[in-house]
């Protein structure tokens, strides 16, 4: 903490009364003639040949006078060194002015020379590690000494404890080296009771974690002490023993980021001059206790993220009566909050709160009118929570109030029009809730200093912008966020004079109009999000701008239409896909957008050649093109896109090969070329794509055999090559493959037994988790109609012959089993029973003979099976969840329900088991 004081400017007479005073306080340099004691001047010079200083911070250090050297101050009358201040005047850590402007080396012992320094301040430099030294606990004279921040290690000399004088300590931590971690710490704090003076000790990242439980102990010898800081010091414990603690005078405590793990101690309670009491991220637990009543002088509380508070808001916060921020986010309140604001509302002269902040914690119930008498209130934050109904409209009787945050609650109410009276507010946050009802320009007629409005409602939901065309709001907004409200459908005045905005999120809002191209003029150069999804915007894009800050476009699920837009633009991610966009793409698009990282167009109406320039974009990771109109060859050039890892140009009109130089890519993971007309063979380059998840070829023409180094792919997820031409047998090397998820190999020309190793899939029969190959699927095939993945072998369409193999049957995690449309005989299995997470089955179509097993009702999860035109024989058993003669229709030797054929020895009144 910075104590330098604030100085103020006085008359001359004034001076002239002050001086005979206070003589050691005025500086050297109102006097024209050098008054530096020789002595001292030389310590100085000793002292600074022993520091480095990289940006001449110390180059006035030259010529007699001393005095008038850069952050040294003497006495006017004694012309000894009273202070030096050397704290380093760059504020902003991580920049080069800061590292530039530390001071590093070695404190040199001569400043001991000087006898009548009061005054020294190190902090914010660089000293790597230097241990601080023992000879400053020898400069008795001292009362300030600030070495925080400046990257000092080991252990504290307790030599400090000999200066009686000093009044503010300052021995904060927290390092800013580039060359590497630092720490300070402490064994014990018996010398701090040495210091017999001292107002101010701030000993915020010091490890004391060896000192015990005595460190309240320690700092109890210490009555003048007003500030006590020890954030993240390592404390573990907080002592609950104590009856009685001598910190009379304590006025600021900061115990943050310790773990404390214990309830809120009663001593804290007879620190009746606390101003400021900091408890946050310290494990706390219990309920908040009401001694807190006692602390009438109590202006700042944080007790946030200690996660374990419990219990309801005690009412007696809310009668604090000088009480202006409190803080108690991220905890387990429960319970609602009328009591704690009723207290509010009842506090002579009104409530003291300016913050309030209760969110992430698990309060409930509505809002109370008496939130209104917070009317000096200028942030409230209540999100994420579970509280219910609409915003009382006492809201409007805070004139100061200037965030506003209610997100991620389950509040079904509506917005009240009071809300237009909070002159103040800039910060409107509201999403996540169920709002209903009609906003109308009354809502927000006197928001002038509005800047961000965030809000949304479930798509279920009705709320309205119910607002004139050509009405004229009084804020211009920089963010705007609006989901699932009915805004169109016309893109309405009161948003196209929104022209100084830098994030635009407007998805699902019933606009169905043109947007005017001089609003995407206006906003183009400062704008850095834009997402107008799931709307249903026609019109065309404007052609030729510049977007020199934006990173996302989001424009998906519109109806735009016209040619790709021609914008230059240093974004990393477009997603256009969902519209009716056509033409082909620029030849140039690496020039266009060359930062970008993830482009969408799938859906759309785009043609022609997809442009070799996709390989020019060095930090290209996905490439979606699914469900267009692209022709020719895929590009052969992918020798730099060392970042590309997700590819889905499925469902177009592509020919040739595919792509040998596809296997230079060391990222590719998903991979998705279904549905085009590909021929030849599956490149042998592909197995050096080690880390490939997915692939999908399915619907090409593609020939040859299943290459035999698939078994290297550790990481396949997927495998899809249905609808070719494969042939050959079904390789034993699949069954090794240890996250294999989907296997689908129909409609080629596959032929012999399966083999019986395949219930040997380790992710098949162990269930191995998936999610992460999915996120990687999903991640690529944005836009994509297929809502989910599920576990499949499919194995239709071939000419595999010959019994299920036993070994299929221990697939525990299978869900999907189709092998429907072969040529496959034997009996069904009794262990296909032991497959008790499946919920297809599906094999029909084959020449299955034998009885349906009785074991099949026993797979509870099982929600689809068919087993029609087989050769299956006998009595169906009671499945009773499957009634559908579909099922079993073309096994003309089945009997029983659900189909007309009756077993034999069955009578009218009577069904044999």
């Amino acid at each position: 903490m910075d104590l330098k004081p604030n100085f103020i400017f006085f008359f001359p007479i004034l001076l002239i009364l002050i001086l005979p005073i206070n003589p050691n306080f005025v500086s050297a340099s109102a006097t024209p003639n050098p008054r530096c004691i020789a002595t001292e001047r030389e310590a100085l010079l000793t002292f600074k040949n022993a520091l480095t200083d990289s940006s001449g911070r110390l180059s006035s250090w030259t010529g007699p006078d001393c005095c008038s050297w850069t952050g040294v101050l003497c006495g006017d009358l004694t012309g000894h060194v009273i202070k030096i201040d050397l704290r380093n005047p760059n504020p902003i850590t991580n920049s080069d002015e800061y590292r530039r402007g530390c001071l590093g080396g070695k404190l040199h012992p001569s400043l001991s020379r000087l006898r009548f320094l009061s005054y020294l301040d190190l902090s914010m430099n660089d000293f790597e590690g230097l241990e601080i030294p023992g000879f400053l606990g020898g400069i008795i004279s001292l009362s300030y000494l600030n070495l925080s921040s400046s990257s000092f290690s080991g252990k504290i000399p307790e030599g400090l404890g000999n200066l009686s004088k000093l009044e503010t300590l300052d021995l904060y931590a927290e390092s800013f080296s580039d060359s590497g971690e630092f720490s300070l710490h402490a064994s014990n704090l018996e010398w701090v009771s040495g210091l017999s003076s001292l107002s101010y000790l701030d000993m915020g990242y010091v490890n004391l974690s060896d000192v015990g439980e005595v460190w309240l102990e320690e700092f109890d010898r210490i009555p003048t002490l007003k500030e006590l800081h020890l954030f993240k010091c390592e404390l573990k414990s907080l002592p609950s023993s104590v009856s009685s603690v001598n910190l009379k005078q304590l006025e600021v405590l900061d115990l943050s980021e310790n773990s404390l793990d214990s309830p809120v101690p009663e001593w804290l309670f007879g620190l009746t001059s606390l101003r400021k009491l900091f408890l946050r991220w310290d494990f706390l637990k219990g309920s908040i206790p009401s001694g807190f009543e006692t602390l009438k002088l109590l202006e700042v509380l944080d007790l946030s993220n200690n996660l374990f508070l419990e219990g309801e808001i005690p009412q007696a916060l809310g009668s604090l009566p000088l009480l202006k921020y409190l803080d108690l986010s991220a905890n387990n309140l429960q319970g609602q909050i009328h009591g704690f604001l009723d207290a509010s509302s009842r506090s002579k002269g009104g409530s003291s709160l300016v913050f309030l902040d209760l969110s992430s914690n698990n309060l409930a119930g509505t809002l109370p009118e008496s939130l209104g008498a917070l009317k000096n209130l200028q942030v409230l934050d209540l999100s994420s929570n579970s509280f219910t109904g609409s915003i009382p409209p006492s809201i409007g009787n805070m004139p100061f109030l200037k965030r506003l945050d209610l997100s991620f609650n389950s509040m079904d109410g509506t917005i009240p029009e009071s809300l237009g009276k909070l002159k103040e507010l800039v910060d409107l946050n509201l999403i996540q809730n169920s709002w209903e009802g009609i906003l109308q320009s009354s809502h927000f007629v006197n928001l002038r200093n509005l800047k961000s409005i965030s809000l949304t409602t479930e798509p279920n939901r009705s709320l309205v912008f119910n607002l004139p065309h050509g009405w004229i709001p009084p804020f211009r907004l920089s963010y705007i966020q609006i989901e699932n409200c009915q805004i169109g459908p016309i893109f309405p005045m009161w948003l196209q004079i929104q022209t100084e905005l830098t994030s635009v999120l407007l998805r699902n809002t019933g606009i169905s109009g043109p947007i005017p191209d001089q609003w995407f003029s206006a906003i183009a150069s400062e704008i850095s999000y834009l997402n107008l999804a799931d709307n249903r915007i026609k019109g065309r894009l404007p052609q030729k701008l510049e977007f020199p800050k934006l990173s996302t476009i989001n424009l998906t699920s519109n109806s735009f239409e016209g040619s790709f837009p021609l914008w230059k633009t240093n974004a990393t991610e477009l997603l256009l896909y969902g519209n009716k966009l056509s033409g082909s793409l620029p030849r140039d698009i690496d020039v266009l957008m060359p930062r970008m990282q993830k482009i969408y167009l799938s859906h759309n109406n785009f043609d022609g050649e997809i442009p070799l320039s996709f390989c020019e974009i060095s930090g290209l990771q996905i490439i979606s093109l699914k469900n267009n109109h692209f022709s020719g060859e895929f590009p052969d050039c992918w020798h730099r896109s060392f970042m590309l890892w997700g590819i889905d140009v499925s469902k177009n009109n592509l020919s040739g090969g595919i792509p040998s130089s596809l296997g230079l890519l060391p990222s590719l993971s998903v991979l998705l070329l279904s549905g085009n007309v590909l021929e030849g063979r599956i490149p042998d380059s592909l197995q050096n794509c080690t880390g490939l998840t997915s692939i999908d070829l399915g619907g090409n023409k593609l020939t040859g055999t299943l290459p035999p180094w698939l078994e290297k792919m550790s990481s396949l997820f997927m495998l899809r090559l249905q609808a070719n031409s494969f042939a050959g047998r079904f390789p034993d090397q699949l069954c090794s493959l240890p996250n294999l998820h989907i296997l689908d190999l129909s409609g080629n020309k596959i032929s012999g037994p399966i083999p019986k190793c395949i219930g040997n899939l380790p992710a098949l029969a162990h269930g191995t988790s998936s999610e992460v190959f999915e996120n990687l699927f999903y991640t690529v095939t944005r836009g994509r109609e297929n809502g989910e993945i599920i576990n499949i072998i499919n194995l239709s369409g071939n000419s595999i012959t010959g019994e299920i193999p036993g070994e299929i049957l221990t697939l525990s995690y299978l869900r999907v089993l189709n092998l429907s449309r072969n040529s496959m005989d034997g009996s069904i299995p009794e262990k296909i029973s032991e497959l008790n997470r499946l919920e297809t089955l599906d094999l029909s179509r084959n020449q299955f003979s034998g009885t349906i097993p009785r074991s099949l009702p026993a797979i509870a999860s099982l929600q689809r099976l068919n087993l029609s035109f087989n050769h299956l024989e006998g009595r169906i058993p009671e499945l009773l969840k499957f009634d559908d003669p579909s099922i079993y229709t073309g096994n003309k030797l089945l009997c029983g329900k659900p189909l007309p054929n009756k077993c034999p020895g069955d009578t009218h009144h009577n069904r044999l088991s």
